[in-house]
């Protein structure tokens, strides 16, 4: 037997939703939609839902499943899974109204508009002039993205979330469509987006909303003007200046330490670690000295050019991949400390010519540690999952395996520990405003676990959790770097 929590709503004689708990008896592979309908026949719940073909294909049963937004036809259900409608206002139970949604496309008018025979104009196009339009025209219309992107539920400033970024993207890279599309990606919100990826692990079709539409979008924008924003810029001009894309009035991290040992494992210090917290780069030199392992830190590395290619400006990317590819051609294993660094690396290099082998500090380390050598850290942690690790890179055992071998330490998830704290996209400085309202957020998550400390794996997470929790009077509990919890551990 299970439990299966079910939020239930009648307009009648509730106020507001509730969960109601049911205990059926779960089948192989049973579906969300099959417990609700065993639900309602054991316990004759009369539980309204939306559901169609079950094949995937429609999008009609599209719930809440666990805060994500999934089809109810698609996922498998779990004991203790919390069953929920969508972001939208509530009709019945599971049914919701979606007609806000509806106007917003119709106002926008999102169908194909063209002054032309569209007919004699389709024998001259070709599938390079339709693949990318193809990339994002499966949608279902399940409303699974909009229902559980965080700037879009979360941050008090408008943004018309993945499923209108997408819509408008179809048409605008539609050859047929005459109609300027950017000045609609604009006015609902194109740089609000924070790059987090949360779109594409709940879309049952693997639209990938940010890589496919609003990376594209953008790029649009600086070609013709429009973007990036000034604090965008800023990226740019300080990358052609210095090969970082942030100013420092500190002495650079490879400028401090020890360059080259004869290791074959090198360190891709990123520009956060490298110009901004070059403490970070020395716990990772001694954790790995603590253990046995030498590293480079090669001279002449430069920007992994993430900065550019989440807000558009994408001309000298190829430069920053070509130089850093030099750099490390001649070793066999490249670390990051750095999960937008490391994403960028492994998802985004290989389009330029180069292929690495390229591994974040976690999954480097976690068969490799000795838990001997550690001394007992009497402190309460929770963990939060960065976006570009988690989701960008599949990492999630890893930082949890590597946390619960250290003595002492009492380990406890906080609610959405992959609900992204806003750090991302351009965001912390183009939208300092959408940052701390998703800051503020997972702050709360973070208080309500009683942890000492947060532990992440990205320089920009570490920065945003810290201004979250201090925005909301927890200045006690601290922000950290993995490594600078092993450092803890190995002092």
């Amino acid at each position: 037997m299970i439990k299966v929590y079910v939020s239930r709503f009648d307009g009648e004689k509730d106020t507001e939703p509730h969960l109601e708990c049911y205990e059926i008896e779960k089948t192989p592979q049973m579906k969300v939609l099959d417990a609700l309908q065993a639900i309602n026949e054991k316990y004759d719940a009369d539980i309204s839902f939306r559901s169609s073909c079950r094949a995937g294909q429609c999008g009609s049963c599209g719930i809440l499943f666990k805060g994500n937004g999934a089809l109810a036809c698609q996922k498998e259900i779990k004991d203790g899974a919390i069953i929920e409608p969508l972001n939208f206002p509530v009709i019945k139970d599971l049914i919701v109204d979606k007609s806000s949604i509806e106007a917003k496309v119709k106002d926008l008018e999102l169908s194909l508009q063209c002054d032309h025979e569209c007919s004699e104009l389709d024998t001259s196009i070709t599938k390079d002039d339709t693949k990318d339009t193809k990339k994002v025209r499966s949608c279902i219309e399940c409303y699974s993205c909009l229902s559980t992107c965080p700037v879009v539920n979360i941050a008090t400033e408008e943004f018309g979330g993945p499923y209108l970024m997408r819509y408008i993207n179809k048409f605008e890279t539609d050859p047929r469509d005459n109609f300027d599309r950017l000045k609609d990606a604009l006015d609902e919100g194109l740089y609000n987006c924070t790059s987090c990826g949360k779109c594409l692990a709940v879309c049952p079709k693997n639209i990938n909303t940010f890589g496919d539409a609003i990376e594209k979008m953008r790029a649009i924008a600086v070609a013709n003007g429009s973007g990036p924003l000034p604090e965008h810029v800023a990226f740019k001009d300080n990358i052609l200046k210095t090969g970082r894309s942030i100013k420092t009035d500190k002495t650079s991290f490879i400028d401090e330490v020890e360059n080259y040992t004869g290791s074959k494992v090198a360190f891709f210090t990123g520009c956060m670690v490298d110009y901004k917290f070059p403490e970070i780069g020395h716990m990772l030199v001694n954790v790995l000295k603590e253990n046995g392992i030498d590293v480079d830190v090669p001279e002449g590395q430069v920007c992994c050019g993430s900065p550019l290619l989440r807000t558009g400006q994408t001309d000298i990317v190829q430069e920053l991949v070509d130089k850093n590819k030099e750099v490390f051609k001649d070793y066999d294993t490249v670390i990051t400390v750095c999960s937008g660094c490391g994403a960028t690396l492994k998802n985004n290099h290989p389009e330029f010519g180069s292929k690495l082998h390229v591994m974040d500090i976690s999954e480097f380390l976690v068969d490799k540690l000795d838990a001997s050598k550690m001394k007992e850290v009497d402190m309460k942690v929770t963990y939060h999952d960065p976006c570009h690790l988690g989701r960008g890179q599949g990492i999630k055992d890893a930082p949890r395996d590597i946390i619960e071998m250290i003595p002492g330490i009492k380990f406890e998830e906080m609610k959405y520990p992959c609900q992204c704290c806003g750090a991302g996209g351009g965001i912390k400085s183009g939208k300092p405003e959408i940052a701390m309202d998703l800051s503020k957020s997972k702050a709360e998550m973070i208080k309500d676990t009683g942890a000492d400390a947060v532990v992440t794996i990205c320089p920009f997470c570490d920065l945003n959790l810290q201004d979250g929790l201090n925005a909301i009077g927890c200045e006690d509990i601290k922000s950290m770097h993995i490594l600078e919890l092993l450092t803890k551990a190995y002092e």
